[in-house]
C-alpha cells in the first residue's frame, strides 16, 4: 500500500517543530503497518478552517493520479476542523480511491467508525470556533476599555505599555494638515507634495500616497471615536476592510480616542469627499488598457484617469500621480487605445495575418507532440526499468535473502516510481492537448476579428487576451504581443508560439527569444 502523508500547524499553534513530530508518528505507523510512504505534504502556519491550504490543495489535486491509496494525518483535525469541507474532500479522496487514516483515531469503514468519525469533527470544528469566540471576547473586553487590541496603531498615535492611545505630535501635524488641505479644496496630489516636502512619512514609513490619503481622511479615530470590530469577517481566509458588519456588531465608543482633527473640519471633509464619490460613480470609463500599459521612464503602471473638468480622459503614470518622482506626461486614452486596436487589426486579425499565425501555430503543436511524444517513451522505459528492480527486489525477499538495506533501496525505489508516475501522467495529459485541426485554430482567431466594430468589454476582453505590455516613452509606444512582427510584408519573424491546447482555451504563448514590434509616431499628451 502507498501512502501521502500530511501535516500542518496553524496560528494558534506557532511551533514548527509540530510538523516534525507528525511527520515521524506517520513514518512510524507506516513502518508498523508494511506501508509505503511516497509523498509528504505540509502547510505551514495554516488553519484547517480554510481551504487557502497549498499543500493540501496540491495533495487532493495528486489524488487523482494513482500515486498513493492513503492520506494519513497525525489527527483528524490535521486534515479539517470544517466538518463540511472535511466531508468534501474526503468525498474528493474517496472518488479518486484514496482513503483518509489517522494515526491517534483508529477508525474503519464499520458504521461505528463512522458515527465516530463525525463526533471528531464536530468537536475539532467546536474547538476551533469555541477558540475564536475566547480571543474574541479577550479583545472586546479590550475595545471597551478603548485600548489598542494589536496591528499597527493609526498615524498621530502611539500606544502606552497598558495599551492606552495617547497622541504622537510629529506624526499628528502631518495628520491635520492632510485635513485642512482637503478641507480647504485641495487635491491628492497637492497634499501628498507638501507632505513629501515637509519630510513627513505614512504609517509604514514610505512617502504618502492617495490611498494612504484616503484612509486617514475616513478615520473616525481622528474626530475621537473609537471603533472596533467595523470589518467583516474573513472570506476565504482574507478579511476586506472597505465592508462594514451592521452598526449593532460594532463598537463605536464617543470620546474613546485623544483627539487630533475638529468636528467642523471632519465634516467639510467628508461632505466634500461624499461629493466627489458621487461624481466619479456617475462617470465611469472602460479602460481597455488596464494592468497592461506602463511608462517609458520609470517602468511604474499607467492607470486611467480623468482630470477635474471631465473633459481629458487619460492614462497617467501611478508613479507620477502617487509621489511625483516621475515627469512623464498623461496620453490620450482614445489615442493610445486606437493605437493598439489598429495594431491587433492589421498584424493580428487580418485575413493574412491569420494564414500565417495558423500554420506558424500548427508547426508549433507538431513540434511539441514530438518532444512530449519523446518524453512519454522515456519516462516509460525509465519507469519500466524501476520496476524491474522492485520486483528483482521481492523475489529475492520471497526467497528468503532479506537483508534491512533492500528495505531502504525499495523506499528508494517506490519514491522514484511515484516521481515518474507523475512526469509520465503530466506527459499524456499534454500529448492529448497537443493537436487541434488547422481550421480548429482559425476559428479561434477569427472569432476575435473586426475588433474596432466590437463593444468597449469585447476590445478588452480581446486587448488582454493578446497583448502582454505596452509601454508608452515621449517619443513612441512599444507594443508586446503575443507574437513579434518585422512589419509590413515580412510577416512573422520569431513568434511567441503557444500549445495547440493553450490557443483553443486561452491562447497564452510560451517565451522565446524576441524583439517588440515597435510603433514610433508622434504622440499627442494630454496637458
Amino acid at each position: 500500500m502507498k501512502a501521502a502523508a500530511y501535516a500542518r500547524y496553524s496560528s494558534d499553534n506557532q511551533r514548527e517543530e509540530s510538523i516534525t513530530a507528525q511527520i515521524h508518528a506517520i513514518k512510524e505507523y507506516c513502518q508498523k503497518n508494511n506501508i509505503h510512504l511516497v509523498k509528504i505534504y505540509t502547510d505551514e502556519a495554516r488553519s484547517a478552517t480554510t481551504d487557502d491550504r497549498p499543500g493540501f490543495l496540491q495533495m487532493i489535486h495528486d489524488s487523482q493520479l494513482g500515486l498513493f491509496d492513503v492520506v494519513i494525518v497525525h489527527k483528524l483535525d490535521r486534515f479539517s476542523r470544517d466538518r463540511y469541507d472535511s466531508a468534501f474532500y474526503k468525498r474528493q479522496l474517496k472518488k479518486n480511491g484514496v482513503r483518509l487514516i489517522s494515526v491517534l483515531e483508529s477508525l474503519d469503514d464499520s458504521p461505528e467508525s463512522i458515527i465516530l468519525e463525525s463526533v471528531l469533527e464536530g468537536m475539532a470544528e467546536y474547538y476551533s470556533r469555541n477558540l475564536a469566540r475566547e480571543v474574541m471576547k479577550g479583545m472586546k473586553e479590550t475595545a471597551l476599555q478603548c485600548k489598542h487590541t494589536g496591528g499597527k496603531p493609526p498615524l498621530g498615535y502611539d500606544v502606552t505599555p497598558d495599551k492606552t492611545y495617547v497622541i504622537n505630535e510629529q506624526e499628528a501635524r502631518a495628520v491635520k494638515l492632510i485635513f485642512e488641505m482637503y478641507a480647504s479644496g485641495k487635491g491628492y496630489s497637492d497634499i501628498i507634495d507638501a507632505l513629501n516636502s515637509a519630510g513627513y512619512r505614512s504609517r509604514a514609513g514610505r512617502p504618502f500616497g492617495k490611498n494612504s490619503i484616503h484612509d486617514i481622511l475616513k478615520n473616525e479615530k481622528y474626530r475621537g471615536v473609537y471603533i472596533y470590530n467595523r470589518s467583516v469577517s474573513k472570506e476565504n481566509g482574507k478579511r476586506n476592510h472597505h465592508k462594514s458588519k451592521s452598526e449593532d456588531e460594532i463598537i463605536r465608543i464617543e470620546g474613546g480616542m485623544p483627539r487630533i482633527v475638529p468636528d467642523e473640519i471632519w465634516e467639510a471633509v467628508q461632505k466634500r469627499m461624499s461629493k466627489n464619490r458621487r461624481g466619479a460613480n456617475s462617470a465611469k470609463e472602460i479602460y481597455l488598457l488596464s494592468g497592461l500599459i506602463y511608462c517609458g521612464k520609470c517602468g511604474g503602471a499607467m492607470t486611467g484617469t480623468r482630470n477635474h473638468a471631465g473633459r481629458y480622459v487619460g492614462y497617467e503614470c501611478s508613479t507620477r500621480k502617487r509621489n511625483k518622482t516621475c515627469d512623464m506626461k498623461t496620453i490620450s486614452k482614445k489615442y493610445v487605445e486606437n493605437i493598439v486596436i489598429e495594431h491587433l487589426e492589421r498584424n493580428i486579425f487580418s485575413p493574412e495575418a491569420i494564414d500565417r499565425l495558423v500554420v506558424k501555430i500548427s508547426e508549433y503543436a507538431a513540434s511539441q507532440s514530438k518532444e512530449i511524444n519523446r518524453d512519454i517513451k522515456v519516462f516509460t522505459d525509465q519507469l519500466s526499468g524501476v520496476q524491474t528492480e522492485i520486483n528483482n527486489i521481492v523475489n529475492a525477499i520471497a526467497a528468503g535473502m532479506f537483508h534491512p538495506s533492500m528495505k531502504e533501496k525499495m523506499d528508494e525505489l517506490e519514491a522514484k516510481k511515484a516521481n515518474l508516475t507523475i512526469k509520465l501522467e503530466k506527459a499524456k495529459l499534454q500529448a492529448q492537448t497537443h493537436s487541434p485541426t488547422e481550421e480548429m485554430i482559425r476559428k479561434y482567431l477569427q472569432k476575435d476579428a473586426g475588433i474596432k466594430d466590437k463593444s468597449p468589454e469585447e476590445q478588452k476582453r480581446i486587448i488582454q487576451t493578446y497583448v502582454k505590455r505596452i509601454i508608452v516613452y515621449d517619443e513612441k509606444i512599444d507594443i508586446d504581443t503575443i507574437v513579434t512582427f518585422d512589419g509590413g510584408d515580412k510577416g512573422i519573424r520569431t513568434p511567441d508560439l503557444l500549445t495547440a491546447s493553450q490557443a483553443l482555451s486561452q491562447l497564452s504563448y510560451i517565451p522565446t527569444n524576441s524583439a517588440n514590434h515597435i510603433i514610433t509616431e508622434t504622440i499627442r499628451f494630454v496637458k
